[in-house]
């Protein structure tokens, strides 16, 4: 019997069936179906984008603008939305448009592939609730005027050309926000203003900017403004974690920030969270890391309001440097006067020496002189009132 060894064509058939050859990979376009009909519709038929967006800057700033604005009108409206609403109903913009809940489909994908945690497509959301849209037609029916306020640091307006911090994919990054925001606000499909605040100036939360623009853009004074009715629903409310009790309870993480219901405050307006506000769950314990309204501030008269003359500050140090953080308006330079300028202090402020240089020239060339100086200094997550830190410089220090 003849083996396979000496039968050319009996061992090809066996190496054939036991190697096939290996199947070919098709390749997955990653480019949508919609995308594609969109490249090829005439721009005549596509609709019309009824988002407008501007951009501003503080007031009395020369810097470039930091606050991105968008406003929507429904086409269905013959004319735009005139009435004085004066009731505001405002919302984080993470909770007012429910971006980023992807679809599990694609979680394993953006993890694998590029690391990333949210998808770059617009179209690629969905409500956080099946209720939102027609609790906020609701709200709009009863006179309120629906605003969107968000702090969005990840955003870059315009890229300062001395900064060494890569600049490539700003203008992308911008642009599919807005892609975003229209998309959701075209769904909805209501009288809405997307105020996005990029920089961390007077627009960021919990400070009162984006709230100004919002009365501004309206023509509401601030008399006329429905503040007990008004309210501001977001997620950062600085509530603490909860562990998970027996039954039903679930486990609850604590929140990233208390920016949120610092703002309602700062406002003057009812805070309320997403859960709380759209499900109808009862309120959880919250606390702020640092609450100044434990610390109230006392003028001359004293904390009591008696009348007396009670020391607020005293020199305890033949040479100290005094740090003074808080907003604009908070008392800093107040403070100053009254109470450290009597006692021989000189005071270095970037506001009226304009650059850092030379705050850390003068406040070198008055350190080198023997005299205490007092440095003041805008720190945007305090509010309320101004906070006084003490340095002591030892006669050996050298400036």
């Amino acid at each position: 019997m003849a083996s396979s060894a000496s039968n050319p064509s009996k061992r090809k058939v066996l190496e054939k069936s036991i190697s096939p050859p290996p199947l070919k990979r098709k390749t997955q376009s990653t480019i949508s179906k919609n995308a594609v009909t969109a490249f090829f519709t005439p721009t005549s038929q596509k609709p019309k984008d009824r988002t407008t967006w501007t951009e501003r800057a503080p007031d009395g700033s020369d810097s470039s603008p930091t606050l991105l604005v968008g406003r929507y009108e429904p086409e269905k409206m013959e004319e735009p939305d005139r009435k004085k609403r004066r009731k505001i109903a405002a919302f984080d913009m993470v909770w007012a448009e429910f971006l980023f809940l992807l679809r599990f489909r694609r979680i394993a994908i953006m993890f694998k592939v590029d690391g990333k945690k949210f998808t770059d497509d617009p179209g690629d959301w969905k409500w956080w609730d099946s209720n939102v849209p027609s609790r906020l037609r609701k709200l709009y029916e009863e006179d309120y005027r629906i605003v969107i306020l968000s702090n969005q640091g990840g955003l870059t307006l315009h890229p300062d050309p001395k900064s060494k911090a890569p600049k490539a994919g700003s203008k992308a990054k911008v642009d599919k926000f807005k892609q975003k925001c229209s998309s959701v606000l075209s769904q909805l499909d209501l009288p809405t203003t997307i105020y996005a605040a990029t920089g961390y100036d007077e627009y960021r939360k919990p400070r009162t900017g984006m709230w100004s623009e919002v009365c501004r853009d309206y023509g509401l004074r601030d008399d006329e403004v429905d503040l007990a009715n008004s309210i501001f629903v977001g997620d950062a409310g600085g509530r603490t974690a909860q562990l998970k009790t027996s039954g039903t309870g679930t486990a609850a993480a604590k929140d990233f920030s208390c920016s949120d219901r610092n703002f309602a405050h700062n406002v003057g307006i009812a805070y309320v969270t997403p859960e709380e506000f759209f499900l109808g769950e009862p309120a959880r314990e919250f606390a702020r890391d640092f609450d100044l309204a434990s610390f109230p501030f006392s003028d001359t008269e004293g904390p009591d309001g008696d009348g007396s003359n009670k020391v607020l500050f005293e020199k305890r140090n033949k040479q100290d440097i005094v740090l003074f953080c808080g907003p604009p308006g908070a008392g800093k330079s107040t403070f100053y006067w009254r109470n450290l300028k009597p006692l021989g202090y000189e005071r270095v402020n970037q506001d009226l020496l304009k650059t850092r240089a030379k705050c850390f020239k003068t406040a070198g060339e008055l350190l080198g002189q023997g005299s205490s100086i007092v440095i003041g200094r805008q720190f945007p997550l305090m509010s309320y009132n101004p906070i006084t830190f003490r340095l002591f410089m030892p006669k050996e220090t050298k400036c």
